[in-house]
């Protein structure tokens, strides 16, 4: 690891506000003079992940987890120290003459995981090259281009090219000291039955690269190239690194963009995704081949709490629109159907007609999801006759009874009542008859407003006992800045912390203190127990960085700590006391209840 001159470090820390760079990763909103969100280090519906401005720093009331922007980076990213600033010195005009490499972490290499991974980025890097730089994905090059690719958007998504041979990539990973075991683990080799030989999963196929939130590769998707080979899309299979339910497609690359535009456009294939994204339609995800999932709503949501759907036109893409927006309106988002026409899917829309006309005459064409559903219901269906026409206006009005809105519910009502000639009154009351028969209907709804927009209610901590906040506030002062902590030290005159971890975190901060002048680490960054973190974090959350602690108030903290050393003292000699007098031995029973009268009276 390359040393980064402190000077150099606090220049790139004052030059970053932890807002903005959380918020890349988190969906923040303002609440009193913190920011808060859904924790992204654990699953949660109502937002306990809290962002200091004025302190720049985090911290998640639910799971623990805090610090500031460079250990943010480092937990959500996987990163070392030096690779988090160099991350962060690239959104500022800070120059680093450093070369950081993620390889060079030696406890990530250690990981099965991590050489999953370090295989597939490997393999990512070939497969693009033989596509793009040889002879023998000439071919599949001239596939792609004839198909409307171009060399741009090959680069930007990393698409290669599989050779035809049974074990070339076989014989390429255990070259290079792969385990072949862990790599039939990983999804990118098969062993062959009753043998201890293996040949490779994706032959003479297109290779899409699929990522993680993190922008690491963790599977392929293989196109075939003949018409006739089977089955058209080879995926790699669920592994310790890849879950179908948790990755979105682009979200990595995305991410950005649904920030700035504060809205998802949500796609059923990668296809779709690189097509949109060649329409400048940047804010583009997709699932992989499955339902969207809580997972896939949970990453979403840290983001943004709007959504557009884009599913092909025919009846199973509309089909699964409906039940996707189900869920995410349930999950409180604001949601909208993009129609295809012609049955036709987004990434042929796109070929066909162009960029320009998908964005605006689909994307910002998109419906909400009650005029989704009236288009949806008509589906099939002759409104002319009376059997089709009563089964479409029950649906909506069974669509309508769960609208709490009584706005928006008798929009959708007079909308009805026009269309067919049917009396207000008389689908009010159906639509009330309908809402009482489902009496979940009302709590399923009050669930449906986003939670971004409700209190932030902080879980209510219990009241400590006064030794372990005399504790807490003593290191607080201490976190000022090495003079308090040598006043701090002086006062305590060699009396220890009880809290195990509390003692620790001063014995670190001494150190810390000690070497302070030749290292660009706050103390934050030193702490590499994440348990010892999060207590410093919810330590400094709570203080007020401009309150001036007097010598009365240490001394007073001290005093407790003082205090409960001897209750505790006190506690052992009635217990010595007892013993004694168990075996009549009064004389030690006399000298043991002196001694307890002095502890008292201190």
């Amino acid at each position: 690891m390359e040393k980064i001159p402190k000077e150099t470090i606090e220049l790139i820390r004052s030059k970053t506000n932890i807002v903005d760079v959380i918020g890349e990763y988190v969906q923040l909103k303002k609440q009193g003079r913190n920011h808060f969100g859904l924790c992204p280090f654990h699953g949660e519906s109502t937002p306990s992940f809290s962002v200091s401005e004025d302190k720049q720093i985090f911290h998640c009331f639910g799971c623990g987890a805090g610090g500031n922007v460079f250990t943010f980076i480092m937990d959500i990213e996987g990163y070392s120290f030096v690779e988090a600033i160099s991350k962060i010195a690239d959104k500022t005009d800070v120059q680093l003459d450093i070369h950081t490499n993620e390889n060079t972490n030696s406890d990530r290499l250690e990981s099965p995981e991590h050489r999953m991974i370090q295989a597939h980025e490997l393999l990512r890097k070939f497969y693009h090259h033989l596509l793009v730089n040889t002879k023998e994905g000439q071919e599949a090059l001239e596939y792609l281009l004839e198909r409307g690719f171009t060399r741009q958007t090959i680069d930007e998504f990393q698409i290669g090219y599989s050779l035809p041979s049974w074990d070339f990539t076989v014989k390429f990973l255990e070259k290079r000291g792969f385990s072949l075991k862990e790599m039939e683990s990983s999804g990118l080799i098969i062993k062959k039955e009753d043998s201890n030989s293996y040949f490779d999963r994706f032959r003479n196929r297109i290779m899409f690269p699929l990522e993680d939130e993190k922008g690491r590769t963790v599977a392929f998707s293989g196109r075939a190239i003949q018409p006739d080979e089977q089955p058209k899309y080879l995926n790699s299979p669920e592994t310790p690194i890849f879950h179908k339910s948790t990755v979105l497609y682009h979200f990595h690359k995305a991410r950005t963009f649904i920030r700035q535009k504060d809205e998802v456009v949500l796609f059923e294939g990668f296809a779709d995704v690189i097509s949109a994204t060649t329409a400048d339609v940047k804010n583009s995800v997709g699932t992989m081949g499955t339902s969207l999932t809580p997972q896939h709503i949970q990453s979403l949501k840290r983001i943004t709490d709007k959504v557009v759907i884009c599913f092909d036109s025919d009846k199973a893409g509309m089909e699964a629109a409906n039940r996707a927006s189900v869920a995410l309106i349930q999950s409180g988002f604001q949601v909208k159907i993009a129609l295809m026409p012609d049955r036709m899917d987004p990434d042929d829309y796109i070929k066909k007609y162009g960029g320009e006309k998908f964005r605006v005459e689909v994307i910002q064409s998109s419906l909400t999801r009650m005029s989704f559903l009236s288009y949806f219901y008509r589906q099939g269906k002759n409104l002319q006759e009376e059997g089709d026409r009563l089964t479409y206006i029950e649906k909506m009005i069974g669509e309508i009874s769960h609208i709490e809105s009584p706005v928006e519910q008798e929009l959708y009502v007079k909308s009805l009542s026009d269309e067919f000639n049917i009396q207000m009154d008389t689908l009010i009351g159906q639509v009330e008859k309908v809402r009482k028969s489902n009496p979940d209907n009302k709590q399923k709804q009050k669930n449906s407003p986003s939670t971004m927009h409700t209190p932030v209610r902080l879980p209510v901590k219990s009241l400590m006992p006064a030794h372990i906040n005399a504790e807490r506030k003593l290191i607080g002062c201490m976190l000022k800045d090495s003079e308090m902590a040598s006043k701090v030290h002086r006062y305590l005159d060699g009396v220890t912390f009880y809290i195990d971890e509390h003692e620790a975190i001063v014995t670190y901060l001494y150190a810390f203190y000690d070497q302070e002048e030749d290292s660009g680490l706050s103390f934050i960054d030193m702490l590499t127990d994440p348990e010892l973190r999060k207590i410093i974090v919810d330590i400094k959350m709570s203080m007020d960085d401009e309150y001036e602690v007097t010598d009365q108030e240490i001394l007073d903290y001290v005093k407790v700590l003082k205090k409960h050393i001897n209750v505790l003292a006190i506690k052992e000699k009635q217990e010595q006391l007892k013993a004694a007098e168990r075996v009549k031995d009064y004389l030690k029973a006399a000298r043991i209840n002196q001694e307890i009268n002095v502890l008292r009276r201190s």
